[in-house]
């Protein structure tokens, strides 16, 4: 599952949603005409495991029934899927943490009960409780961690050899996209800069706009000149034809990467690499993936009923099983089966302080987005050059500031 690719893409618009919004509020508050009947808006792929969460969801809750069915755009687009008319949207939809700011600003989402709020700060890691959280409240059930790793081929590559990006580049080629904010941007991370403030919350809190971000497109622009780094927007195949040793990619392709590279596959955390002349760790974006209840549902309770129980142990447990999705539950998480997984491994180990940062929720982030992805890429091809590197993060700083 692609999703925290895919939302970095999706950003247009935005202010129409806000618009729509403002008219849908005076409609019926009812997003399924049948209060006994709820819909689920899960991700293409998922929707035949989450058929049979759903079976066993009725089977303890008598008389409601769940329709389950893929999101109209993908859950990276489910601000604008809810925002075209929330009374029609889903009473339960899947959504990536980074969107909660907005739609909760715009009223398309309720914050959780106390106890279920209670639940999942005292039962899931504080990171997930931190991703679901905006302004002091919890607006979604969490269920699953991304954060990017590094794949590669043990046959062409030593676990010595990927632990430092020069290294690394020194014996073989690592494709990835620098068009791609969601995988590029956290070098900034590295190199010592904010997004958003501490919190991710602050609306002038990013300090990006400094050396340490013009170090950052320095060191984009050095991997152009590096010939064992490939520019590409499909790593995945480059790595299937054996043009290049590693591919930087998230849980969500683990089981395609299996497939291509059988028992050579192999996989660890981010390198480190070199930034303003300090060695440092390479970061990544930390998002949770979870479910939110549409504040225009006809049967409150019962949706909350099925995001809690579409995120409970068993059902994290058949994500990761069937998708390779990182559980956020505690209990989840000391399982067999995930202990046991090298993916979830690496994930939980990028997911940590200092080796990721949580996705910010701000509604700016639409902008940031637009903004960052030809900021990233045109250090990297020298279209913006070294000259011009402070002006452009300014007027990139300068429009997130906007409200």
């Amino acid at each position: 599952m692609k999703i925290w690719k895919k939302l970095a893409l999706a950003t247009a618009a935005l202010a129409m949603v806000g618009t729509l919004s403002a008219c849908s509020s005076n409609k019926s508050t009812s997003s399924t005409s049948n209060k006994n009947q709820l819909t689920l808006w899960v991700d293409t792929e998922q929707v035949p495991y989450y058929k049979t969460i759903a079976k066993d969801f009725e089977k303890s809750h008598k008389g409601i029934k769940v329709r389950v069915t893929q999101s109209p755009n993908g859950s990276a687009n489910a601000k604008t899927d809810v925002g075209k008319d929330p009374s029609k949207a889903a009473d339960v939809f899947e959504v990536p943490n980074d969107q909660l700011g907005q739609m909760a600003e715009a009223g398309y989402i309720n914050p959780l009960s106390p106890s279920d709020t209670k639940n999942i700060k005292n039962n899931y890691i504080e990171t997930a409780y931190k991703g679901v959280e905006w302004k002091n409240k919890v607006y979604a059930y969490p269920y699953a961690q991304q954060a990017q790793t590094i794949y590669y081929n043990k046959s062409k590559l030593s676990e010595n050899d990927v632990k430092d990006w020069d290294t690394l580049t020194s014996k073989g080629v690592v494709a990835t996209d620098f068009t791609n904010a969601y995988v590029m941007w956290p070098v900034f991370f590295s190199a010592g800069t904010k997004l958003f403030g501490d919190n991710g919350e602050t609306l002038k809190g990013s300090t990006f706009n400094s050396q340490e971000g013009v170090n950052a497109l320095t060191w984009f622009a050095e991997q152009k000149k590096n010939k064992n780094v490939m520019q590409t927007s499909n790593a995945l195949n480059q790595l299937k034809k054996g043009k290049a040793a590693a591919i930087l990619d998230g849980p969500w392709n683990a089981a395609n990467i299996k497939k291509i590279l059988g028992k050579n596959f192999a996989v660890a955390k981010y390198p480190t690499i070199t930034v303003g002349g300090k060695k440092v760790q390479m970061e990544a974006f930390l998002g949770i993936e979870g479910f939110a209840i549409n504040s225009h549902t006809a049967n409150a309770k019962a949706s909350a009923q099925l995001a809690a129980y579409i995120t409970n142990k068993k059902a994290q447990l058949i994500a990761h099983d069937k998708a390779g999705q990182i559980p956020v539950l505690k209990a989840a998480i000391n399982s067999s089966d995930v202990k046991s997984d090298s993916v979830a491994e690496a994930v939980i180990e990028m997911a940590k302080p200092g080796n990721s940062v949580l996705m910010p929720k701000m509604a700016q982030m639409a902008t940031f987005w637009d903004g960052a992805a030809p900021l990233i890429s045109g250090a990297y091809d020298g279209k913006i050059k070294p000259a011009q590197y402070k002006a452009q993060l300014d007027k990139l700083a300068k429009k997130i500031e906007k409200k």
